[in-house]
């Protein structure tokens, strides 16, 4: 690392790509952005299942943006996980491979309403798992929506949706997922996160029903050559889950940004 020895004070230059830095965190943040992304996002959860083994999961999840009019966007946006689950029966093995894609379209303006940017839309469940012990072996859709506020530093929000299986194997899905994100910019790119991803399945037992996690992290945006790229660091605790769900989970993430 070579270090700066120029004066104090930053150049226009510098503060220029400090500010840039700032506003494409805030873009990065927001679900809805007119941003194309790539966010590799991995979630490596601890003592899950009745052996309490680590599960690890890769969401690979692009982001494209699609400009209809003047006054609106449809967000693209694609999860698609691969997982390595540990044994979910006594007797069972670890099983490696693809989840079930979930691609969600989020009807957008492309200017906020009373400071709200916000965005509704379909949510689908597409059986791509490569095992039946990774997906739900169904298809499903279900309503999406998103609202998030900017104010100086801070882009806070929430994601929902909720999805019902129509067609497929016998695992009925009926899941809601809740996603409230604060996030706190500091200059420079660099930030504080809190994104924690409340589920509640509502094919199990009351008791197991709800997964609700407390946590945060940090995270920086900055430029790898002439790439700018996302990256993020977090940890969640369960407070509330399943009889052998995870206890933690830790989440990184690599994004790649596609500003225009």
């Amino acid at each position: 690392m070579v270090w700066n020895t120029a004066p104090l004070a930053q150049s226009a230059d510098a503060r220029s790509e400090d500010g840039g830095s700032s506003d494409l965190a805030k873009q990065a943040q927001n679900p809805v952005a007119d941003l194309i992304s790539v966010p590799f996002q991995n979630n490596l959860n601890f003592r899950v299942g009745p052996h309490k083994q680590q599960q690890d999961i890769l969401n690979i999840q692009p982001v494209i943006p699609i400009k209809l009019n003047e006054d609106w966007n449809l967000i693209t946006r694609w999860i698609l996980p691969v997982v390595s689950q540990p044994p979910l029966t006594v007797t069972g093995d670890r099983e490696f491979g693809l989840g079930d894609l979930n691609p969600t379209f989020f009807l957008s303006p492309s200017k906020p309403t009373h400071g709200i940017i916000w965005g509704i839309g379909p949510t689908f469940l597409v059986p791509t798992a490569t095992n039946e012990a990774l997906g739900a072996q169904k298809w499903g859709a279900g309503p999406a929506a998103v609202a998030l506020t900017t104010h100086g530093p801070w882009v806070v929000g929430v994601l929902v949706n909720q999805l019902w299986s129509f067609e497929g194997g016998p695992q009925a899905v009926n899941q809601t997922t809740i996603q409230p994100f604060v996030n706190y910019n500091f200059s420079g790119g660099w930030y504080l996160t809190t994104s924690p991803i409340a589920t509640a399945n509502w094919e199990a037992k009351p008791q197991d029903r709800w997964t609700v996690p407390v946590g945060g992290g940090f995270g920086r945006v900055f430029k790898i050559g002439k790439q700018p790229v996302n990256m993020q660091l977090a940890a969640y605790y369960n407070v509330v889950r399943p009889t052998e769900g995870p206890d933690w989970q830790l989440r990184a993430q690599v994004q790649l940004l596609f500003p225009k």
